[in-house]
């Protein structure tokens, strides 16, 4: 079921409509450059005309006003800002829109027997909440994860990333890979800005860690993909898997991630 739009919704789907126009060169919009442009991005006048809407209408938007928001207004201004399927969800659920171009899913609580399955799998496996905490993992993951998913240590994978000084040598080629992490969060988190847990958690990695600030003032989205994963890990020394990440079936806020060696 799709909400009413919140302010805080207002405001962040100004600053990434903003974020995404400034990003998008005039050369790559298919416009001339023009001359004595002091941003290399497009003006907001072009961002309407690329779009067909009006210049009040897309002002509006950016400032975080509250307007009519269609899901033709919608789908227009992602095909002029040239948006990719993470962004363009992420632009949707901000306005509290269904995309017509997107199956309706529903969502409920943790199924007991998807999370007893976790133990079941022999490479390591985690199932994350919507706000990426792990719900469960098994020994396998356990033992690849210290600091995250051993002991008494925080389950929540943003958290482990960005204020676990371990996790930086852990993790390869660490800033690309958080940077990544923020994209693919703030895609995943869209609907659900609003919610208090997730609140609380944004704004307290902003107020503790610098570089998890600045990438989610980046505005970047993205979509959780697999891929390869590499590690310096403590007692196996170097090593490289391949992760899949799934949704559950009617559970789209749970993920599954399941590592294979490569």
């Amino acid at each position: 079921m799709v909400m009413g739009q919140t302010t805080g919704q207002r405001r962040e789907l100004g600053d990434f409509v903003r974020s995404l126009r400034e990003r998008l060169t005039p050369r790559e919009a298919g416009l001339p450059a023009g001359q004595r442009r002091r941003t290399p991005g497009l003006r907001r006048e072009e961002a309407a005309l690329l779009a067909g809407l009006s210049v009040t209408w897309y002002t509006w938007l950016e400032q975080g006003r509250e307007i009519s928001l269609s899901p033709q207004a919608l789908t227009r201004l992602a095909s002029a800002l040239r948006l990719g399927r993470a962004e363009r969800a992420y632009l949707f659920e901000l306005a509290s829109k269904r995309d017509p171009e997107q199956p309706h899913r529903e969502s409920a609580s943790a199924p007991a027997a998807a999370l007893a399955s976790v133990d079941l799998i022999t490479t390591p496996a985690y199932i994350l909440d919507r706000a990426w905490t792990a719900l469960r993992w098994n020994a396998s993951a356990q033992h690849l994860f210290p600091g995250w998913l051993d002991g008494q240590a925080d389950r929540n994978l943003l958290r482990f990333i960005f204020l676990e000084p371990a996790a930086r040598v852990f993790i390869h080629d660490y800033e690309a890979r958080a940077k990544r992490v923020v994209a693919e969060f703030r895609a995943d988190v869209s609907s659900y800005l609003a919610d208090l847990e997730i609140g609380d958690l944004v704004d307290g990695l902003n107020r503790q860690s610098e570089l998890f600030a600045r990438y989610w003032r980046d505005h970047a989205v993205l979509g959780r993909e697999g891929g390869e994963r590499t590690f310096h890990h403590p007692v196996d020394g170097f090593l490289r898997y391949e992760q899949v990440t799934f949704a559950l079936v009617g559970h789209p806020d749970l993920k599954l991630t399941i590592l294979r060696r490569a």
